[in-house]
């Protein structure tokens, strides 16, 4: 594979699937998986995209997830469900803890559902953007494994703790917001190591504490807000809340490190996602109307000099367009690990299929 050979998003989509095929997976877990990878490499987030597949197939292999789930209703009551994962690939208890969030909230205006013996999901906006695209508002969150030290801390506290919101705008894409409550997700940190680019100013630490751009001496995220960390501590307390104690799983603190070694013993992760229907709180007309203003006068704001105003998601949205046309080039390391695994599994590379 030449370093600078783009790649369309359908082989990708299709080498992760035969791969998930190759280790046993079963076609819900595959499907689901492949889904929020090329929402996070179609949208160029790229920590979260398609570079995760090495992991997720490891994951599986070593028994950490289960290849053949069997999730269920385990709890709720109205409009709020409890969903027992089976230590499935976090993806799959995602989406379908969001398919029955939305069921709910087309019944009674909003439908809640937590997420139990969940994994590592990915990136969270794939969650609510889908419940964007049926026409109601999203949200979701998740905690991890902890990476992120608390506002003048000099310890890993928290997870990267994403939350995300997706809203339907009629005529338009919907307004997106996805984002980690640290200052980068660490992923972000792997994906600057294999590059070799150095880190932005304060947005990691060495093992004290010591804010570093080195992206091999981290040892630990800072939360968002520079100097005003305090406030990003507290928005990784939130997703922590309605991801881990809501649903009975596991803190930050106590979760199983997401790297190994150990690949074989479940990490008993939570997620919680939200639908909400408009219609329940105003007429569709009234709600689209709201939206439509609100991005349109956003985007026409005043801006400085050389800068565009975006609304959240606009920039998502073009890099979407771009890579729909022209695929993706892969970082050297994950180029890398696809050939090998190719090998391994037996299976057609990345840039041969659809050649074949």
């Amino acid at each position: 594979m030449s370093p600078d050979q783009h790649i369309p998003l359908s082989q990708l989509d299709l080498f992760c699937r035969h791969a998930f095929a190759a280790v046993g997976a079963d076609g819900a877990t595959g499907d689901a998986a492949t889904r929020a990878m090329l929402h996070g490499t179609r949208f160029g987030v790229d920590s979260h995209g398609v570079r995760l597949l090495p992991h997720y197939l490891t994951a599986l292999q070593g028994g950490r997830l289960n290849r053949n789930p069997v999730l269920r209703r385990v709890g709720g009551f109205g409009a709020v469900e409890v969903l027992d994962a089976d230590n499935a690939q976090g993806a799959l208890g995602a989406y379908r803890g969001m398919a029955r969030a939305i069921e709910l909230a087309g019944g009674f205006g909003l439908g809640a559902v937590a997420i139990r013996n969940n994994s590592h999901f990915g990136p969270a906006g794939a969650y609510a953007l889908a419940a964007a695209e049926a026409g109601f508002i999203g949200i979701a969150f998740c905690n991890s494994d902890s990476f992120v030290r608390l506002h003048d801390g000099a310890m890993r506290f928290h997870g990267t703790n994403p939350i995300s919101m997706a809203v339907p705008v009629a005529g338009d894409n919907p307004w997106f917001l996805d984002m980690a409550t640290s200052a980068i997700p660490y992923n972000r940190v792997q994906l600057y190591r294999s590059l070799g680019v150095e880190l932005p100013q304060g947005t990691a630490s060495d093992s004290a504490g010591v804010d570093t751009r080195d992206a091999e001496r981290v040892d630990m995220l800072a939360p968002l807000g520079g100097e005003f960390g305090f406030k990003g501590a507290a928005l990784a307390g939130v997703a922590e809340i309605f991801s881990a104690v809501l649903t009975g799983m596991r803190l930050s603190f106590d979760i199983l490190p997401m790297g190994g070694p150990d690949m074989s013993t479940p990490r008993g992760m939570g997620a919680f996602v939200l639908a909400l229907n408009p219609e329940a709180f105003l007429d569709r007309d009234g709600f689209d109307a709201g939206m439509r203003r609100y991005v349109e006068t956003l985007r026409a704001s005043p801006a400085r000099a050389d800068c565009r105003v975006m609304a959240p998601g606009d920039r998502e949205w073009d890099v979407a367009r771009a890579r729909d046309r022209t695929g993706v080039i892969l970082d050297p390391v994950t180029a890398a690990a696809f050939e090998d695994w190719a090998q391994k599994l037996g299976i057609p590379s990345v840039t041969r299929l659809g050649v074949e």
